[in-house]
């Protein structure tokens, strides 16, 4: 059977102040990859990068990585630490959405480089869902399907943010938070304790935790103060919202005032039980991953007989 290939990559974002920012992109796929491979660009969340978000190593298992599932389906998987998170640049930026999703902007002139591919399939989870969406919103005909998880439109009856509201002032003044193995374990229990095994949370905080203790607040404050930040009526392609059955970030008529807006009739609405908020790194991620295999496989349309 061939073997998953990976690599790195640096992209470039302008800082706004005459300087760039670097931003890590990182990619697997199986060896030999044919020209014209589909390309997946994963989308990380608030508190943890990329990498470790989608490419986690848990000790005694080898079925968490959603990089290497998605390249075994013969997909080209690609995805970037965000500016302040992981091994990309930590500057003193908040680190919103706005700025997420000019680091995707950055990062797909790496994959146009590398792959000649102009359109990619892209997923993205909680804040990476908005971050996702508003790049498919700027940049109309570079996403081909859009699969967002954790999504959160004008976030009313959010459970979750509610409580982080509390600290909005706090967002406000300082760029960054400080994040610690406690914290990491919170992202697997804060919504439905058993939806996840302890041995991946310990996994994801080993890695995060080995690049920093800090992480960037922008999007916590975009989701509690800024909301809306996309707008359905300008997202063209065709979109998947998977809803966890536990996950408190979103209420569910919020998520389906947002999918009824949106133009495309290529469009699905899926419900998933006993998935909570970390979805791609659940028990029931196979699932999850299922969802996402079967709208990326979505047949294209053929013309109607007139």
């Amino acid at each position: 059977m061939a073997q998953i290939e990976r690599a790195e990559y640096w992209a470039q974002k302008d800082d706004g102040k005459g300087g760039k920012v670097k931003l890590y992109v990182y990619r697997k796929h199986m060896a030999g990859l044919a020209k014209g491979t589909p390309v997946l660009f994963l989308v990380h969340g608030s508190s943890a990068s990329g990498r470790s978000s989608f490419d986690l190593d848990v000790p005694g298992r080898n079925d968490y990585s959603l990089m290497n599932h998605f390249a075994g389906l013969g997909f080209d998987v690609w995805t970037v630490d965000h500016e302040g998170y992981g091994r990309s640049d930590r500057t003193d930026s908040h680190s919103g959405i706005a700025s997420g999703a000019l680091d995707l902007a950055a990062a797909m002139d790496i994959v146009r480089r590398e792959t000649g591919q102009d359109s990619v399939f892209m997923y993205g989870g909680s804040s990476g869902a908005l971050r996702a969406a508003l790049y498919a919103q700027q940049n109309p005909g570079r996403v081909k399907r859009l699969m967002v998880s954790a999504l959160v439109y004008t976030g009313a009856g959010s459970p979750t943010l509610a409580k982080r509201r509390e600290k909005v002032e706090e967002y406000r003044a300082h760029p960054r938070r400080k994040v610690d193995r406690a914290f990491v374990h919170s992202m697997f229990t804060r919504d439905k304790p058993g939806t996840s095994e302890m041995i991946a949370a310990d996994a994801l905080a080993d890695a995060e935790l080995a690049l920093g203790d800090t992480v960037p607040n922008g999007t916590y404050l975009d989701m509690c103060a800024n909301l809306p930040v996309i707008d359905p009526l300008k997202i063209s392609c065709p979109v998947c919202i998977i809803r966890g059955e536990y996950d408190g970030i979103a209420a569910e008529p919020d998520l389906l005032d947002f999918f009824a807006k949106l133009p495309s009739k290529d469009k699905q609405f899926v419900f998933i039980s006993d998935l909570a908020h970390a979805a791609t790194l659940s028990i029931n991620r196979h699932k999850f991953w299922h969802a996402m295999t079967s709208f990326m496989a979505m047949p294209q349309n053929r013309a109607l007989a007139i």
